[in-house]
């Protein structure tokens, strides 16, 4: 195949550009976070004065400050990495060595997509280090010591490979024996691959991490019980995580796909909430059910996908694809023995779309914002709506959430809405001025 120069130099100035344009959009957006929340950084806002104290509301700054300026460190070094894996030439240096001693084949190109996720982990361990043993130490949110660190570190990446070794030889096996329509059979397999997952991850991946144990305060389970019943949500059981081995931080979640479902309480979030307080969050949660929230976002990242494996299945048959981004073709023959780019194509488009699509963000960020007011309208309606408000603060306050984000961030970053929106639409909790 010849590679059009012309494709293949647009491609290289265009990719380039929107590599440069996310990063400085980024660090503009997360310089307007810091200057923002450190001139409201003086004071307590009027509409939290009477439950937050100015000390709870400085740590939330003095949090959001410094987690700033390790997303600063990242998206420079993610971005300088992701120009070496590509225009400079990292990824097409490291697929000829692995040529150099493996046989092309499936054996080679499996060995290239680990080799690139080995080496990308590595790069990113000492900014992951630092984020839990020393920001989220100073501010006295991690509760793991190294060894436990490291088991996880071991136990994710046996899982990985476990799951993803095979995943990935099954896609490159279809890219490369099912024809021109082979992207359309592997999104067969990525969607049903997906589905699996969420209904083995609850029973027998989660556990490898944590302990669960089945809810045990009758009281609440009662309760708990009761709201499921009256907004027609099954689940599995009800349990408790053991998330204050690993953080202070609190949550509460849903998990699981068909009768798998289950609803998993952090055990930080019970011994901060009282049960009106947890009841709430949970109907809130059961919100994104009743609206069909979490379908709706399935159905949608199915469709997206759909979109995606097909634009590779066409970019992997133009040779300007690899050339644009810094990757040299390897022939049909390669030292007499045939060889293909499937895994080359497959990295470089992980690597290139989530250039492009971090424009779309403020829309996703949009759309995940009006479920959450749909989900806290739902929990009014089935819970106390002063309960749910005093949930929240709670919440902010002992995870260090800033009171006082910038609105361009939000608007761009944020799933949720900030505290003082929702709590406009809320009853003002019990004991407020």
């Amino acid at each position: 195949m010849a590679s059009n120069p012309d494709f293949s130099l647009a491609l290289s100035l265009i990719f380039a550009a929107a590599v440069l344009l996310q990063w400085l959009l980024r660090t503009w957006l997360i310089s307007r976070q810091v200057r923002h929340v450190a001139q409201h950084r003086a004071a307590v806002p009027a509409a939290f004065a009477h439950r937050i104290s100015l000390a709870a509301h400085q740590k939330a700054a003095d949090y959001t400050l410094a987690k700033a300026k390790v997303s600063l460190i990242d998206i420079t070094l993610s971005a300088a990495v992701l120009l070496c894996w590509t225009l400079l030439g990292g990824l097409d240096w490291l697929n000829h060595w692995l040529l150099g001693f493996i046989d092309p084949g499936l054996g080679q190109q499996l060995a290239l997509l680990a080799s690139f996720a080995v080496i990308s982990a590595l790069i990113e361990l000492p900014l992951s280090l630092y984020q839990t043993f020393k920001l989220e130490q100073r501010f006295g949110f991690n509760q793991m010591t190294l060894s436990l660190w490291l088991g996880d570190l071991l136990k994710s990446t046996l899982v990985g490979a476990i799951i993803g070794l095979p995943l990935a030889a099954l896609i490159l096996w279809l890219m490369g024996a099912t024809g021109p329509l082979w992207w359309l059979w592997a999104w067969a397999v990525w969607t049903g691959f997906n589905l699996l997952l969420m209904w083995i991850f609850p029973s027998f991946i989660a556990p490898l991490f944590n302990k669960f144990q089945p809810l045990a305060d009758e009281g609440l389970k009662s309760r708990v019980t009761q709201l499921m019943e009256r907004c027609g949500f099954a689940a599995k059981g009800l349990f408790v995580m053991d998330g204050s081995r690993r953080s202070a931080h609190a949550n509460a979640y849903f998990t699981g796909f068909g009768n798998s479902k289950r609803v998993v309480f952090f055990d930080t979030l019970l011994k901060q909430l009282s049960p009106d307080e947890v009841e709430a969050v949970l109907a809130h949660e059961l919100g994104h059910f009743k609206h069909k929230h979490i379908t709706k976002r399935m159905v949608m990242m199915f469709g997206v996908s759909l979109l995606g494996f097909g634009l590779l299945g066409w970019l992997s048959q133009q040779p300007w694809f690899y050339s644009g981004l810094g990757v040299t073709i390897i022939e049909s023959k390669y030292l007499g023995v045939p060889a293909d780019n499937n895994a080359a194509a497959l990295l470089l488009f992980m690597l290139a779309v989530p250039v492009f699509s971090f424009f779309v963000t403020p829309l996703m960020s949009a759309m995940s914002r009006r479920d959450e007011f749909e989900a806290d309208a739902y929990a009014m309606q089935q819970a106390d709506g002063a309960q749910l408000a005093s949930a929240l603060l709670k919440l902010y306050e002992d995870n260090a959430s800033t009171l006082t984000p910038d609105p361009w961030y939000v608007s761009f970053y944020y799933s949720h809405p900030p505290a003082v929106d929702r709590l406009a639409r809320m009853p003002a909790p019990a004991g407020s001025l």
